[in-house]
């Protein structure tokens, strides 16, 4: 067992060691993968104890396995909570909180602006389940003051949004909440420890789509929930091993457990580039505005700066200006992006890779013009999850397709 108090290290330290410590039976260092779908017992008495939970341990792997569990003491550590629940996908922490915590009648106070798969829950699902959403500028205090109702049982909101970057003041909203006897819940996907801790700023609930910055290779889908124990025990109980039956496969906890190692080395590799990559953008004849709450002209930079521990996350988005050497944004975008050579086209982030996509032609091409535009989409939006590359040739492949327009 761990001979560290983990009350009294540092992050980084915390980040390496929690939930960790060499295998008691044969010394591995690195946690097993407990590739199993059922536990044995020596007794019936011991299984009914285990199944009852008057005794620790584990009965079948959708209620709980050993590589999964480190995983998730780790994370509570990471995020400051008193437990946590892994799920296959991040889209799978958002259902089973739902499932947890909402019923016929409940209404919730939403972001306007979400993850497309969230969307559709907050948009269509919940409606489906007799729950209704108000969706507001989250960023805007007045307005989610305006939105609650008596029956209103949860917060939810994304902060920074995708793709502008837009930040919500967690404590702000947790404080409005906590007035009206109502949960927060941040998806803070985009804004990981140690950039972010939404728990310590207020929020009830935090969580990720562990498929990006905390998982950090682009090779796993999972998600996690983290939070009290008893808020994360009713939503294991009711959501992940019931209604949803969504853990996460022990490989994939694994997988997870090996990318937070470099969590921090990563995290601040993403973030510096970022802003070096977006500076530079600024000085671009062609770029009409660049989003990152960063930049010290950005209108979140002051909150963003205090919520966000001065590291700003390493993802943002561009605009381009509507006419450049006869093309309009659309036009010019759809060029810019293909001519990149280290940028890779994909619509994920936290990857060592920079991933660069543009929505109008892309992920928002569904969507009506003037639907899309309301949300800040316009046809010349970029948006760039900066990797970990040299950032000299980041901007040097900027250049030369600059160059191309």
């Amino acid at each position: 067992m761990s001979k560290i108090d983990l009350n009294k290290v540092r992050f980084s330290t915390k980040v390496v060691h929690a939930g960790q410590s060499f295998d008691p039976e044969t010394g591995a260092l690195s946690t097993p993968i407990y590739q199993t779908s059922t536990f044995c017992f020596e007794t019936v008495e011991e299984g009914a104890a285990k199944f009852s939970k008057t005794i620790p341990g584990f009965t079948y792997t959708r209620g709980g396995n050993p590589t999964t569990r480190a995983l998730e003491v780790k994370m509570a550590a990471i995020e400051g909570g008193e437990d946590c629940v892994a799920t296959a996908s991040g889209m799978g922490a958002v259902g089973a909180v739902m499932i947890a915590f909402l019923k016929a009648g409940d209404h919730v106070v939403c972001g306007d602006t979400l993850y497309g798969g969230t969307s559709v829950v907050m948009r269509t699902n919940l409606a489906q389940f007799g729950i209704d959403v108000t969706f507001v500028d989250t960023s805007d205090l007045e307005a989610v003051k305006k939105a609650f109702t008596p029956k209103t049982k949860l917060v939810y909101f994304e902060t920074p949004t995708n793709p502008l970057m837009t930040v919500t003041d967690i404590k702000s909203i947790s404080k409005i909440a906590h007035e009206k006897e109502a949960r927060v819940v941040v998806d803070s996907t985009f804004a990981p420890p140690p950039i972010q801790f939404a728990l310590k700023l207020g929020a009830d609930l935090v969580l990720h789509s562990v498929t990006k910055y905390l998982n950090g290779h682009g090779d796993v889908l999972g998600g996690v929930v983290v939070g009290t124990k008893e808020d994360i025990a009713l939503i294991r109980g009711n959501g992940v091993t019931k209604i949803c039956g969504n853990p996460p496969s022990p490989f994939n906890s694994y997988l997870v457990l090996r990318g937070l190692k470099t969590l921090v080395m990563r995290v601040e590799k993403h973030c510096q580039n970022a802003m070096d990559l977006a500076k530079y953008l600024k000085t671009v004849s062609a770029v009409k505005e660049v989003y990152y709450p960063g930049l010290e002209s950005n209108p979140f930079h002051k909150l963003a700066k205090e919520q966000m521990n001065g590291m700003y996350t390493g993802i943002f988005s561009f605009e381009l200006k509507e006419n450049i050497n006869g093309m309009n944004s659309f036009e010019a975008g759809k060029k810019l992006v293909n001519g990149l050579k280290i940028a890779t086209i994909a619509v994920s982030l936290g990857d060592p890779d920079t991933l660069i996509q543009h929505p109008a032609s892309m992920t928002h091409s569904n969507v009506p013009k003037e639907i899309r535009e309301k949300s800040g989409i316009t046809d010349g939006l970029i948006r760039i999850s900066v990797g970990v590359e040299d950032v000299e040739d980041l901007i040097e492949d900027f250049e030369q397709s600059f160059a191309n327009l």
